[in-house]
């Protein structure tokens, strides 16, 4: 017998709990498991006033906005919208079914005031790092680092030219927090080099063509991962250049070594990590290990000897030739002896006598255009030979199949936690996004593999 059509009737009372229509294997119900915020509201307290009306509960619009990275949702007028609809997301920000959800504006306002003064997106990654510590999912042993470039949030056709500089009345927050990071090794003071154009709206954003397309304003992004689960251990926004990616990695060491006394056996990298500096605070302040390739460009490509073909002997101080003869720093003798003189590049030269080149049969394939030959070594060339014999073994493999677990994480912030590009501006819009993205990634890393606490009774 077919039933009677079914009709909508507002009920008198209704008996409803959200609880009940959350499935058990949600997986915000994974993530709310590790999620602890019991800090958010003592951290800002003093950031409010004692009189006045009451605020939005801060601790909501913390779960808000982990709930809009977590779901890959970028625009926060559509969380809010998906919040007032959806159980699960209600369920994950504790608001009953009649409850309001706050406004959209309220998170720019609380964002560039108590948000990022009381530090609390910093907190709230290291507190989720430390959980995913006391679950076992840091090894602390091997990290990897690297970087990604993200398009920053500004008008690619609008740039103005460097050498005009910005206009004398331009004022925003994102001009300010430029200037205050002009002189930020990961920012204005990472290259004497200035970029061909500068954003109006977003200066500290890099003009860069660094993925072989066309020239754009960006960031980058970079984390330190440990290699066990791919657990990040530390995010730090720079400007898209080798030595602000390389100065963001050693801050990201250091800190980890502060704040949790973990201090990796191995350092896993792509070459733009592999420079002399970078390779010699490793090996000779850290007593890291370099998986890295070396950035060597004393490769010749005309057919001369290359500084591979001389032959360096350490208790000499001095390289041997093709031909057997010798260059050294310095042929004169001094009743005192005088220090290596060493270039402001970090680079130490060694030359031939002229007598000995014009004599020389090899001299065609040595030096053909110049009187004597000379070869350079860096400061840091033992750390680069540490690093170079590494390349040769088979844990240097290992380590270069494990890198791409970091090369995955950014894949997945782009495609999953919903960071293709830039919503924020400034590079405190940077910190507050990509650690954001960060705590999310390892929270449903979390989820995922921390186990499940077994029923009792």
């Amino acid at each position: 017998m077919m039933g009677p059509k079914q009709v909508a009737q507002g009920a008198l009372f209704y008996d409803f709990s959200i609880e009940e229509f959350v499935p058990g294997d949600h997986p915000l119900r994974g993530i709310d498991r590790f999620l602890d915020l019991s800090e958010v509201r003592p951290l800002l307290a003093p950031s409010y006033g004692s009189h006045g009306r009451p605020s939005i509960d801060p601790e909501l619009m913390f779960r808000m906005l982990l709930l809009g990275y977590c779901q890959g949702i970028r625009s926060e007028r559509r969380l809010c919208e998906e919040v007032h609809v959806n159980l699960a997301y209600r369920w994950f920000c504790k608001l009953d079914l009649t409850d309001p959800v706050p406004d959209h504006s309220t998170f720019s306002k609380n964002r560039h005031g108590r948000f990022r003064e009381s530090g609390l997106f910093r907190h709230l990654f290291e507190t989720v790092l430390q959980r995913c510590i006391d679950e076992g999912l840091v090894g602390g042993d091997s990290f990897g680092v690297d970087a990604s470039l993200i398009p920053a949030n500004a008008n690619q056709t609008r740039g103005i030219d460097s050498k005009a500089g910005l206009p004398p009345d331009l004022t925003s927050r994102a001009v300010d927090e430029y200037l205050e990071t002009l002189d930020d090794a990961a920012f204005g003071g990472s290259t004497k080099v200035v970029p061909k154009y500068i954003s109006p709206v977003d200066p500290a954003a890099r003009w860069t063509g660094a993925d072989g397309g066309a020239a754009f304003f960006a960031y980058s992004t970079n984390c330190m991962v440990d290699l066990d689960n791919a657990v990040i251990v530390d995010v730090e926004p720079s400007v898209p250049i080798r030595t602000a990616e390389t100065f963001a990695a050693r801050r990201m060491i250091d800190r980890i070594s502060e704040r949790f006394g973990m201090s990796p056996r191995k350092l896993v990298g792509d070459t733009g990590y592999g420079s002399a500096e970078m390779l010699g605070w490793l090996v000779e302040e850290r007593c890291i290990a370099p998986h890295i390739p070396v950035w060597d460009k004393s490769k010749r490509t005309d057919g001369t000897f290359s500084r591979e073909d001389f032959v360096f002997d350490p208790a000499t101080d001095s390289y041997t030739c093709p031909a057997g003869k010798t260059l050294k720093t310095s042929w004169r003798n001094f009743t005192t002896p005088r220090a290596t003189n060493v270039s402001k590049d970090g680079l130490i030269r060694y030359r031939a006598r002229k007598q000995d080149c014009d004599a020389c049969a090899l001299k065609a394939q040595c030096c053909p255009t110049q009187p004597a030959r000379k070869v350079l070594r860096s400061v840091h060339e033992a750390a680069r030979d540490i690093a170079r014999d590494i390349r040769k073994t088979d844990a240097y493999m290992t380590s270069f199949i494990q890198r791409r677990k970091v090369e995955m994480l950014f894949a997945h912030l782009k495609r999953y936690i919903g960071v293709p590009e830039m919503r924020l501006r400034g590079p405190k819009g940077a910190y507050e996004q990509f650690q954001l993205a960060a705590t999310a990634q390892n929270l449903r890393k979390l989820a995922k593999l921390a186990p499940k606490p077994q029923p009792t009774g």
